[in-house]
């Protein structure tokens, strides 16, 4: 439950049983009640999911509504709901006192929310449902990610893969700067390499919201560390507006020797050295690209073990070239920062070094 809500007296008014998506903040719990696929696809950051109906139980009613009729669909919802929304109030919330106070959602703010409203009323919880359901939290997110990017100064991280620039963020956010992880977000480091092991990335709605609210917590007076990014991250897409907004931004080059960014590639990708078989998938992915000649090549010296070898070569036939080609998109003003080998502490004199520079 919210403990962090403004006083009763304080909190936002809204009309019996409904509250507007400016009222959150006036909230103890926000009640997702759409199936499970629904909330797993996107949901308001901090819901708990209670379905009313279940996957299965929402395609069973919407095929009778659209085969039978609508009459005998509501029938058998109405029996659903009934029956999950006791089931909810026996196991999860029986230990609410009087005080409580819940906002309930779903798709648009009807039948669904609606009956769980009515049943935590008429027991006495001053329960509301979102007007307009989670269709207006989602308008509301996407209008905030065309806004919220021209609002602060962004300062964009740059520099060939193996530089370390998202060690140096993380760095960075430890010594308390304002920092953007994109790639954190995405649950992927944005090459044919990066995804991250036993991690699926989100879908983008999901993506999109948990950048809303990261962004919506930056103070605009200081500037936001980010690193520079492609449109998309795996299969995520950026919204327009932060990417124009990176492009624009000022940027600090990170520049590294090349055995010292194997040497790092070595300790931050450790699980393909163990798992060459999906080394070998993800290199194979590049053949219509690259050619057969230089695939076969780098996987030889993957079945051989000679990681730094194949990683030097990756670097200077594939990546290094692409980033040149990407460095050419970033239109702000450029600064370049030498690092050395990416120790822990050269990590963190970096990412001091780069806050110092920052307008």
């Amino acid at each position: 439950m919210r403990d962090d809500r403004p006083p009763a007296n304080q909190r936002p008014s809204s009309r019996k049983g409904i509250a507007s998506l400016d009222a959150l903040a006036g909230f103890d719990e926000i009640i997702d009640v759409r199936s499970p696929a629904e909330f797993a696809d996107d949901h308001i950051p901090g819901a708990i999911s209670c379905p009313v109906l279940d996957d299965a139980q929402r395609a069973e009613v919407g095929t009778l509504y659209k085969q039978v009729s609508p009459f005998v669909a509501k029938k058998l919802g109405a029996a659903y709901i009934s029956a999950n929304i006791a089931r909810h109030l026996q196991e999860r919330f029986l230990d609410r006192d009087k005080s409580w106070r819940p906002l309930i959602v779903c798709w648009r703010g009807g039948m669904r929310s609606g009956a769980m409203t009515t049943v935590f009323r008429s027991i006495g919880w001053d329960a509301c449902q979102l007007e307009g359901g989670y269709k207006v939290f989602r308008n509301h997110v996407l209008g905030e990610l065309e806004r919220l990017p021209g609002l602060y100064r962004f300062h964009v991280i740059a520099g060939p893969t193996g530089s370390g620039k998202t060690r140096i963020l993380q760095a960075m956010a430890g010594q308390g700067a304002q920092v953007l992880d994109l790639e954190g977000l995405a649950c992927h480091k944005g090459s044919v390499l990066g995804g991250q092991p036993g991690q699926a990335q989100p879908g983008q709605k999901w993506f999109e919201t948990c950048l809303w609210h990261a962004l919506a917590a930056f103070d605009p007076a200081r500037p936001v560390f980010v690193e520079s990014e492609s449109r998309k991250i795996g299969r995520l897409r950026l919204p327009e507006a932060l990417f124009l907004a990176m492009q624009q931004a000022p940027c600090s080059e990170i520049r590294v020797a090349r055995n010292d960014r194997v040497a790092f590639l070595l300790q931050d990708y450790p699980h393909f050295l163990h798992d060459v078989g999906e080394l070998a998938a993800r290199l194979n992915s590049l053949r219509e690209l690259l050619g057969n000649e230089r695939i076969n090549d780098w996987l030889a010296l993957a079945g051989q073990g000679d990681f730094p070898r194949l990683t030097a070569s990756l670097l200077e036939l594939h990546y290094d070239p692409l980033y040149g080609r990407a460095l050419g998109h970033l239109r702000g003003p450029r600064q370049q920062i030498e690092a050395g080998a990416l120790t822990v502490e050269e990590i963190a004199r970096v990412a001091q070094q780069v806050q110092a520079l920052a307008p």
